[in-house]
């Protein structure tokens, strides 16, 4: 029977002409999702190759070290050994090393003060200098690939000792094939690539030699070396809305039916006999037609997190949202719930300000892959496009917001504070979040104003830490070689710090510089001396030009000199200050109010303008802004140059920069360090605050407290400044302490300051436990 009803014949009409349209759109979805399904499927066969090889790669080198290890402690420990060294017959001990060990060339053992290495210098080389220092730091064998007469050769060093004294250093090459067989015979694609590294150095490489600059991503460590096995892939494209291949694959299958059925609806609508029932159902035609032009669902704003943990959601502490950063203990207030929602929040305040791009990077702590996971899952689910950098320090991840013209960047790290706890250092459209814009993220969530793109954001990783080093470099070069000591304590900056320094013409002896979330050789906070007692040690016995010493994220700058001085961060700013106003007369220098007396005079002497302001590395960034400050600095060892840099936070840069300046005089550089202004001072004094606010405690001590003849400055906390010394308590942003600071001309005028405050603090707090 034919169609009478004139709505239904016009229905069938429009449908003839819209079905084609709709077969070929989705014949042709249907394909994409396809290739996308199977790029992504063979981007995962190929990254797991690589990463098998990798790891095979790593297990054969591990255990052929174990094994040559082992080898040279049990000669070290024989009797005949042991006699060779007790008598100081190192040629024979030397001969003995060699004697019976399968491929070994060049055994000797060397004197343990190294002279006879060090006068062969640049004529030996350095390699096995380097391996036999990093071997006494180390205090057993250690692996290190070094440059002699035909090529890469594998150096095995070990301490050799009499009892707990040092005799020499025990020495032997072998082919560098000892570790390298497995890398050069396993399986990987044309398109890939693996390589061996040692520091800046690629010892080994295969594959698509295009994809170099990718690899630290995939990189995996050579336990008890400081070598590491590097690996990439081209990059693929994530899937259509944040699709896997699987079901990239599924969606294609329904996207072909639809097609299909699209295609073949008209030939059925052109037949007779079409239903009569004007009340029929709506015929599979309209169905499909329905469904394809149906909008996709939005991904639901996180709803209001509740203190209680009701319901199962995310618990979020709001003290973890602190003054200049996030930060909070792992496992307790932060996790990867925790994480995705930062992640989201921050995504939705570039989403208000209009910014797409965002790079991220993390610091070496155990729980930073997990915790940077979930941040870059809440970033693109905010629709954010993210750059993962992957392991950086904080200052190569600000690098890589002006490099990658981001603007946007989260430095995931803990900085100096114990391996539990992690955090977020924040920075959105070029401004470091602190105060009540890091507050501002807690109230997002807890108010659910979360922004939830269509689509999620898109995802691309890069290694940009050769970009950095080369920067550094171009801007860079010292006058003279410089012997220093770096000490990472374990942190981030254990690889690329040495490298910049390295790359700037210093020659650099690295001591705890293997990353390691443990810490397991000392905290990485240069502000406290004890951690630098090790620096000491090793730049006495090098008889080194200087100890450089890195905070956990890189971001903070310790010194030490040869003759065991710790040269506080304002006596260095004053460096600094008189370097950067030879070139900019007038300039604006900022400290902060933990810094001495004597800093502004000496910044008025060299022409320029000195302002104090508080402390915080988010809050002097913005003060910088506010006045176009060319330099600032913080007791604690954060360091800014805008000129020639880039303004933000920068252990290593400052670092370079020190040496510049130090090469460029004729000095040793511990007199031209010696000779800066000085007085009597004591370091950060940190004591715990009155049940555990120490913020109400210095506001009522800052009411309650007469200091006689002294001027007064409540900026941060309360500062007392008099002719001949000041003294200091204020409020930590980041611990419940209070800090304490005190800085005279002379002796008995610090016992009197420390005598009044301590006065004053016990007329408040009679129970308070003052450490002076």
């Amino acid at each position: 029977m034919s169609d009478t009803n004139p709505g239904r014949a016009q229905l069938h009409a429009s449908l003839k002409q819209v079905l084609p349209l709709v077969a070929i759109a989705s014949g042709l979805v249907a394909a994409w999702l396809a290739w996308s399904g199977w790029q992504q499927h063979r981007d995962e066969t190929r990254r797991s190759e690589v990463q098998q090889v990798r790891d095979e790669a790593v297990q054969a080198a591990t255990f052929a070290l174990r094994t040559e290890y082992k080898r040279i402690q049990d000669r070290l420990g024989t009797a005949p050994m042991q006699e060779s060294l007790v008598a100081g017959d190192l040629v024979s001990a030397g001969r003995r090393l060699a004697d019976g060990w399968p491929l070994a060339k060049q055994a000797q053992v060397l004197a343990p003060d190294l002279a006879s290495e060090y006068g062969q210098l640049p004529q030996g080389g350095f390699g096995r200098l380097a391996a036999a220092e990093a071997a006494i730091a180390a205090g057993q064998p250690i692996a290190w690939v070094v440059k002699e007469k035909g090529g890469s050769q594998l150096a095995i060093a070990a301490p050799a000792k009499v009892g707990n004294d040092l005799a020499g250093v025990a020495y032997v090459l072998l082919p560098l094939q000892r570790i390298t067989s497995t890398l050069e015979q396993g399986k990987i694609a044309e398109d890939s690539y693996i390589a061996l590294r040692q520091g800046g150095s690629t010892l080994l490489e295969r594959g698509d030699a295009a994809l170099a600059g990718g690899a630290e991503a995939l990189a995996a460590k050579i336990p008890g070396s400081e070598l590491r096995v590097a690996a990439a892939v081209p990059d693929v494209a994530g899937g259509p809305f944040g699709l896997g291949a699987l079901p990239c694959f599924l969606a294609a299958i329904l996207f072909g039916l639809i097609a299909l059925v699209a295609s073949r609806l008209p030939k059925v609508l052109a037949r007779k006999g079409e239903p009569e029932d004007d009340a029929a159902a709506p015929t599979l035609a309209e169905a499909v037609t329905v469904a394809d032009i149906a909008p996709l669902p939005k991904l639901e704003a996180a709803s209001p997190p509740k203190q209680e943990g009701a319901g199962g959601e995310v618990v979020i502490d709001r003290g973890i949202f602190r003054a200049y950063d996030i930060r909070g203990v792992v496992g307790q207030s932060l996790d990867v719930g925790v994480a995705v929602q930062i992640g989201q929040a921050i995504g939705s305040l570039m989403h208000e300000q209009g910014l797409t791009e965002i790079v991220i990077g993390r610091d070496g702590r155990l729980s930073g892959p997990s915790l940077t996971e979930g941040l870059i899952a809440g970033l693109r689910k905010a629709g954010r496009n993210v750059i993962d950098i992957g392991m950086a320090p904080t200052p190569v991840t600000y690098f890589g917001a002006y490099l990658l013209r981001a603007g946007s960047c989260v430095s995931v790290t803990g900085s100096h504070n114990p391996p539990d706890y992690n955090g977020f250092k924040v920075v959105v459209g070029g401004e470091t979040l602190s105060g009540t814009a890091i507050t501002d993220l807690y109230d997002r969530i807890a108010g659910g104003r979360l922004h939830a793109a269509d689509t999620l954001g898109g995802m691309q990783v890069r290694d940009i830490s050769e970009d950095y080093v080369q920067r550094i470099a171009s801007d860079v070069q010292i006058d003279r070689p410089l012997r220093v000591v770096v000490d990472a304590g374990n942190g981030v900056a254990g690889d690329i710090g040495p490298r910049v320094l390295t790359a700037v013409g210093a020659e650099v002896t690295p001591l705890y510089c293997e990353i390691d979330g443990t810490f397991p050789n000392h905290h990485p906070d240069p502000s406290e001396p004890h951690n630098l007692n090790d620096l000491i040690k090793m730049v006495q016995r090098l008889d080194a030009d200087l100890g450089i010493a890195f905070d956990g994220d890189g971001d903070r700058l310790g010194v030490v000199t040869r003759d065991g001085q710790n040269i506080f961060p304002d006596r260095l700013l004053m460096l600094f200050a008189a370097d950067v106003l030879d070139r900019n007369p007038g300039a604006q220098i900022i400290f902060d109010v933990k810094c001495t007396g004597r800093l502004p005079g000496h910044i008025l002497r060299h022409g320029g303008s000195p302002l104090m302001w508080k402390t915080g590395h988010s809050l002097i960034k913005a003060k910088m802004r506010e006045t176009d400050a060319e330099l600032a600095g913080e007791m604690s060892g954060h360091f800014f140059f805008k000129e020639r840099w880039y303004g933000f936070d920068d252990g290593i840069y400052a670092a370079a920069r020190l040496l510049e300046i130090l090469a460029s005089r004729p000095q040793p550089a511990g007199e031209t360090l010696a000779s800066l202004p000085d007085g009597i001072s004591t370091p950060e004094i940190k004591v715990d605050a009155p049940d555990g606010d120490p913020h109400t405690f210095v506001e009522r001590f800052r009411n309650a407290a007469r200091f006689e003849g002294a001027r007064l400055s409540t900026i941060d906390g309360l500062r007392v400044d008099w002719a001949d010394g000041w003294g200091l308590v204020r409020a930590s942003n980041t611990t419940p302490v209070l800090v304490l600071r005190f800085d005279a001309d002379s002796q008995q005028a610090l016992d009197r300051i420390k005598s009044d405050f301590r006065t004053q603090l016990l007329a408040l707090k009679s129970d308070l436990v003052l450490p002076f």
